[in-house]
């Protein structure tokens, strides 16, 4: 498996392009595989033949782990099948790895309690021959080498259990259910009926697997949450200034196109530069502080929320910090970022704006191991004092600053969002 920078550890394999056996091109398109945030493909580096394969596709892969030998005919392919076997190898060798079991001898079926979080040990086949008669392989000890579940184990709890008509196996593999104990067929057969105690409603709703870039977001963001202590301040920011700097924009001829996101993060940044513990890492025991500001800015793409980061971003004018934020949300649509600007180690503060879907507040979800993230929601108007004894309407920006409690305190962190409230408020840009 290609390793995509030095922050992605493992990949989702997508698809296979070739068989095992196929004459093989330098160049052609061998595999298809994917990080959290990017797509690629893999060309062939050399011509040969496809000896093996030791992956499928939704696999999770480990970087430089083999998943498949390509070679010449004949050639030995034994020294790469310690990584990935596949299922004639672990047959053959259980006998001689597990002296106990015997190659023809009945496997007993022992089950254990299923820990989430737990990987578990299955071989392609058997887990292809437990999705298709909808075995709970996760609560089954295997009895392969080193605990791996194999065919055979598949089989034994197959023998021991009512059999399940086609219809229920759809069911449960659409719906998700457990299958039951005891159903009310022939010699206990579970049927479809068995799976549901109203019917009536049984067809009103449709499962679908989440895909591959949905499920890694997920796994994220629930350690995020799991591994820190996160608390959102909400504050308004009089946004008059930054609309009168919009419209000079637009009425200035040759002017970049910079945008109120533009000008917040612009905002943000020089923030950051006055209270330097929010541009930080928690580390447990320990805190990173930056001394640049590496920002990171949400994309929502088709593929799911792209989090790049723009390096030095204190370096630049709001017009250089506008064209790099363009730039690398138009490679993030066109799944051609580079992997590295996608970790959350590469920025030390993130911001992400909902502001544009009519949000007006939400608590953003931090990225560790940074101490903070800001949400910036939509402009609302609200009542002012205007002076003078006079009240009247404002356009007010809401502003959603999440912090790491572990971190920051909290008055450290309200004043910090004043901050980027004042930065706001007193802009000034050249373009």
């Amino acid at each position: 498996m290609p390793r995509q920078g030095q922050s992605v550890e493992s990949c989702i394999f997508t698809d296979w392009y070739k068989q095992v056996g196929d004459e093989i091109k330098q160049g052609d398109i061998l595999f298809a595989y994917e990080t959290d945030k990017a797509s690629f493909e893999q060309e062939a580096e050399e011509d040969g033949i496809l000896l093996a394969t030791f992956c499928e596709a939704g696999d999770e892969i480990p970087v430089l782990h083999n998943i498949g030998v390509l070679g010449q005919a004949g050639e030995d392919i034994s020294a790469f099948q310690a990584e990935g076997r596949d299922e004639s190898m672990e047959e053959s060798t259980t006998a001689e790895e597990n002296p106990e079991v015997e190659a023809n001898e009945p496997v007993q079926v022992v089950l254990k309690e299923a820990v989430n979080g737990d990987k578990v040990k299955i071989s392609p086949r058997a887990k292809k021959l437990a999705e298709a008669e909808v075995v709970p392989f996760e609560k089954i000890e295997g009895s392969g080498p080193q605990g791996r579940i194999i065919v055979r184990d598949i089989e034994a709890y197959l023998a021991s259990v009512p059999k399940i008509t086609p219809l229920a196996k759809e069911v449960i593999k659409e719906e998700g259910l457990q299958v039951v104990e005891q159903g009310s067929g022939l010699d206990g057969m579970v049927r479809a009926t068995d799976l549901s105690t109203n019917p009536v409603y049984s067809n009103d709703f449709e499962v679908k697997k989440l895909s591959n870039i949905r499920r890694l977001i997920a796994k994220a963001m629930h350690a995020s949450l799991q591994n820190s202590a996160q608390l959102t301040h909400h504050l308004g920011a009089d946004a008059r200034r930054l609309l009168e700097l919009r419209k000079l924009v637009k009425a200035t001829e040759g002017a970049p196109n910079i945008t109120i996101n533009d000008m917040v993060c612009f905002a943000v940044i020089r923030a950051l530069k006055l209270f330097p513990d929010a541009n930080a890492h928690f580390m447990g025991d320990s805190v990173k502080y930056f001394n640049k500001v590496h920002l990171g800015l949400a994309v929502d793409t088709d593929r799911g929320l792209m989090v790049p980061a723009i390096k030095n971003a204190d370096d630049l004018s709001i017009a250089g910090l506008s064209s790099q934020f363009k730039e690398v949300a138009e490679s993030c649509r066109k799944g051609n970022i580079d992997p590295e600007l996608l970790s959350s180690e590469a920025a030390s503060f993130t911001v992400s704006n909902l502001g544009n879907y009519g949000v007006e507040m939400f608590t953003p979800v931090i990225n560790l191991p940074q101490v903070a993230i800001l949400g910036v929601n939509t402009i609302v108007p609200r009542p002012a004092d205007l002076g003078g004894g006079a009240y009247g309407f404002v356009p007010y920006m809401g502003l959603s600053l999440t912090y790491d409690h572990q971190a920051l305190d909290g008055g450290l962190a309200t004043r910090f969002l004043k901050q980027i409230a004042i930065e706001i408020e007193n802009l000034s840009i050249d373009f």
